[in-house]
């Protein structure tokens, strides 16, 4: 994400604002764009009413105009009057916003009744045994290595087209990561993964990248033969084919995800010991239901069996969640639905790849809309033209600069360009457009001209479009 700030909500609620570059902030993470946002929200009724309203966040107020402000010193497209589009915005209404009230009054703020039944409605709607809320999809993914017993010396195999944090688990417990390359549908190749199988493979991280599951029945197969457990990425996938084919499934709840707690996620699994582990691994290493030692059934005593970690959930994110999981239906409803408009409007651009939807059989959950562009015989670049859609104030993202292209993984794994050659083909002609359930179809269709006007206007009888900045990398 590029940006954030607050924003009013047209169902009347509020949001924070996570986007492309519409607010102050830095590309590790969001963060506040007024200082006044943290009291948006005090008061009731016609007051409220007014702070929030003043606390909406224009591309002037956040830094600057993003509209008609061009790059490389061009003047860029003509300005209009629409706001900027962020990349993406989380679905926060009053509700959200009443039940976080409600959490902060009941006097309990850190993990309990609420977190629980949060864990008990989401293994409910995935159909797992077992459910560990904690405190990131990062802390997830380390929890469930650990509690396979993932340790030095081990390697851990995972797909180079990923966010960082699904590597770096596997070296804070000084396993090796090794990487397998895609497939066309940019998820993990289960015939790479089967090539990179070794006596020191300890456990396997497919990500079902942007929401598209991956072939688990192939993964699930592969393991099995070797021995080797798995544990599901999901942090694009809630509302995906239920993931839970895996030893552990771990989902992300952060900001821009389908369903947000602001910064949370869940571990789910159908082994009771491994749940158990994880648990208690997830809070400091203390014996059995610690979060109870405050109410009247608790007691002063415990005992801590294991070097722990502290990644427990809060009953203020676990409010948040619940009232998450109760509109979630519509939510992915509307993001199907722009997925759709999406398809039909940019169907017949020549230099545009739709998304893969997957075979009949599988559910999108449609967390990214990433589009591949064919630029060859084009004077412009994939940097530039996420830069022009900038300059039309429209947010866009790539997912993923593949880690075996990060300075960390090349230094430590002896990696460099060339080695996974489907991840780098998919990342040097990828470009996510901004889809989430609070745009509309207009938004869509927004989108869409400027992505046929761009394209258009860099022909190689006209020349480069105007707006652009070198590409971002490789």
């Amino acid at each position: 994400m590029g940006g954030m700030g607050t924003t009013s909500n047209p169902g009347g609620g509020w949001a924070v604002a996570c986007g492309g570059g519409a607010g102050r902030a830095t590309s590790g993470g969001c963060r506040m764009a007024n200082d006044e946002a943290g009291v948006a929200t005090r008061g009731t009724g016609a007051e409220a009413t007014r702070r929030r309203a003043a606390l909406s966040i224009t591309p002037e107020r956040a830094g600057g105009s993003a509209v008609g402000r061009g790059v490389a010193g061009d003047p860029g497209p003509a300005p209009d009057d629409r706001p900027f589009l962020p990349f993406a915005l989380p679905a926060i209404g009053d509700e959200e916003a009443a039940d976080v009230v409600e959490a902060l009054l009941s006097g309990w703020l850190t993990t309990g009744p609420r977190t629980k039944r949060f864990e008990e409605e989401f293994a409910d709607y995935v159909g797992a045994d077992h459910a560990i809320a904690v405190s990131s999809a990062t802390a997830g993914l380390h929890l469930a290595l650990a509690a396979l017993g993932v340790g030095p010396g081990d390697e851990v195999i995972t797909t180079p087209l990923t966010f960082c944090a699904t590597a770096n688990v596997a070296v804070h417990l000084g396993a090796t990561p090794v990487f397998a390359d895609i497939g066309p549908d940019g998820n993990i190749d289960p015939v790479a993964i089967a090539a990179r199988i070794t006596p020191r493979t300890r456990a396997i991280i497919p990500v079902h990248f942007g929401g598209l599951p991956c072939d688990m029945g192939a993964i699930m197969a592969l393991a099995r033969e070797h021995g080797v457990p798995v544990v599901e990425d999901a942090a694009h996938a809630i509302g995906a084919t239920p993931p839970g084919a895996a030893d552990l499934t771990v989902f992300s709840f952060y900001a821009t995800k389908n369903l947000t707690t602001g910064e949370g996620g869940m571990v789910t699994c159908a082994d009771p010991a491994l749940a158990e582990r994880v648990r208690l691994l997830g809070l400091h290493g203390i014996s059995k239901d610690a979060w109870k030692r405050y109410t009247a059934e608790g007691s002063w005593y415990y005992e801590v069996t294991a070097a722990g970690y502290k990644y427990n959930m809060t009953d203020l994110q676990a409010a948040l969640g619940l009232r998450q999981l109760a509109r979630f239906p519509a939510l992915q409803g509307a993001r199907r639905a722009l997925v759709a408009e999406y398809d039909r409007l940019l169907d017949g651009v020549a230099q545009v790849t739709r998304p893969p939807h997957g075979p009949g059989d599988v559910v999108h959950a449609w967390h990214l809309y990433p589009i591949r562009l064919d630029l060859a015989g084009l004077p412009l670049s994939r940097g530039e033209f996420i830069e022009s859609l900038r300059a039309r104030g429209i947010g866009a993202s790539v997912h993923f600069i593949p880690l075996h292209l990060q300075p960390f993984y090349q230094e430590r794994c002896g990696l460099r360009r060339g080695d996974y050659p489907r991840a780098e083909a998919w990342y040097d002609g990828s470009d996510t457009l901004p889809s989430y359930p609070r745009m509309t179809m207009s938004d869509v269709a927004r989108v869409v001209d400027a992505t046929r006007a761009i394209l258009a206007g860099a022909t190689p009888q006209t020349g480069r479009e105007r707006g652009g900045a070198g590409d971002d990398g490789g």
